[in-house]
């Protein structure tokens, strides 16, 4: 059985919608009032990525960002109808079925995953919560409590220091350590770790039963590091500090 007409007739105007270099518009539509249409739902997409994506916005040429937005709007299927979740479905496509540019800068998708981690910290309806552990609890004895709020991820540019003035073209030697997180003052904060803190996070949230003092074994191990007083001593120092800055919540 074939569809109504008036869903076919739907299917050919969002399509035109879209892209009407490749699909006609319905019969009978003046096009000047679709262009009202064609602009608007376009100009919607781009201004939402151009706010959620404003560093990316201001590192490519803008005949280049209207292309960028202009191809996502044409090939990609949004998994969900609401404009707060479109930033997250740029970043899926950018990873995904986007076939790079030549013109493109080869950090792109890192720097709008980078970006669009600040978007899901600030609009993230979970709260850091209040109970469960001592915000003065002994960090090593105790077993260390992390902010749900906090993204940890490794980077192959620096994607926190691109900008008009800063516009790598090879990627870093290593990995670089990008913390983000949302603090009690609703504050999304980004800091830089080197490898062994990051490390000694990672472990934390894949041990979320250990003391810390377990964890800092952990870590000392994998890391062939033979004088363990020198790391405990370390370590106290970089948990406080973590501590303070809303990272570790404090212990159980």
């Amino acid at each position: 059985m074939s569809e109504p007409h008036f869903i076919a007739v739907q299917r050919r105007f969002a399509a035109h919608l879209r892209d009407p270099d490749r699909h006609a518009a319905p019969e009978g539509l003046e096009d000047r009032r679709l262009a009202v249409y064609r602009d608007l739902f376009f100009n919607n997409v781009q201004g939402i990525l151009s706010q959620g994506f404003p560093v990316l916005h201001g590192v490519l040429p803008e005949a280049r960002w209207r292309a960028l937005v202009r191809a996502f709007f044409h090939s990609h299927h949004s998994h969900s109808p609401y404009f707060l979740e479109i930033p997250g479905e740029f970043v899926a496509f950018l990873a995904g079925e986007y076939q790079p540019d030549p013109q493109d800068p080869p950090y792109l998708a890192e720097l709008a995953h980078y970006e669009w981690m600040e978007v899901v910290l600030d609009t993230a309806t979970e709260e850091i919560p209040q109970q469960g552990y001592d915000p003065d609890g002994d960090l090593l004895a105790g077993v260390p409590v992390l902010n749900p709020l906090h993204v940890l991820q490794g980077y192959r540019f620096p994607v926190h220091r691109i900008g008009p003035d800063y516009r790598p073209d090879q990627p870093l030697a290593e990995l670089v350590w990008l913390l983000i997180h949302r603090d009690r003052g609703d504050r999304v904060r980004f800091t830089e770790l080197n490898p062994a803190t990051a490390r000694m996070l990672q472990l934390m949230a894949a041990c979320p039963e250990e003391q810390g003092e377990a964890v800092l074994t952990r870590l000392a191990e994998e890391l062939n590091f033979a004088d363990q007083s020198a790391l405990h001593g370390f370590a106290v120092e970089l948990l406080e500090q973590l501590r303070g800055k809303d990272v570790i919540l404090g212990a159980r």
